[in-house]
């Protein structure tokens, strides 16, 4: 099983915000490009969106489904990768004082990517794990903070 983390400095529901944006996966998920909705309002349960994955000059469309939404906290997603089958991806996101502590856990599920999953195939999605999680802390820390409520 693959399980990184990656403290965020800003609050949960900075790093919440971001997640719950269906339009902005392809600005910190590794592989993924012009996400937009397809059905459904993100991140409710049932909702899903869609994405083109890019590795070099191929491209497939993929998309991803909530399977479970619990705001501002847990978001568990099953993203279809077509011919590589799809992945269950649960994001984790706890109060660290001030900040987020957000922890992804991802195994393959279906089709060929469950059947030969192995510690070759967890090493890979560490890897993508902690590039993924740094761009989204990236994201997070760089997106303007709300105002304060005077």
């Amino acid at each position: 099983m693959a399980v990184r983390h990656r403290l965020i400095e800003r609050p949960v529901a900075d790093v919440w915000a971001v997640l719950a944006d269906g339009s902005r996966y392809g600005d910190w998920v590794v592989g993924t490009s012009d996400s937009r909705p397809e059905d459904g309002a993100w991140p409710e349960v049932g909702s899903s969106i869609t994405y083109t994955i890019r590795l070099g000059r191929w491209a497939v469309s993929g998309s991803t489904v909530v399977r479970r939404c619990e705001k501002p906290g847990v978001l568990e997603l099953e993203a279809d990768s077509g011919v590589l089958g799809t992945a269950r991806i649960a994001v984790d996101i706890r109060p660290w004082g001030e900040n987020a502590l957000v922890i992804i856990d991802e195994h393959p599920l279906r089709g060929p990517g469950g059947l030969l999953h192995n510690t070759a195939v967890d090493t890979l999605i560490q890897l993508r794990h902690r590039t993924m999680l740094a761009r989204l802390a990236d994201v997070v820390e760089h997106s303007p903070q709300p105002r304060a409520a005077v």
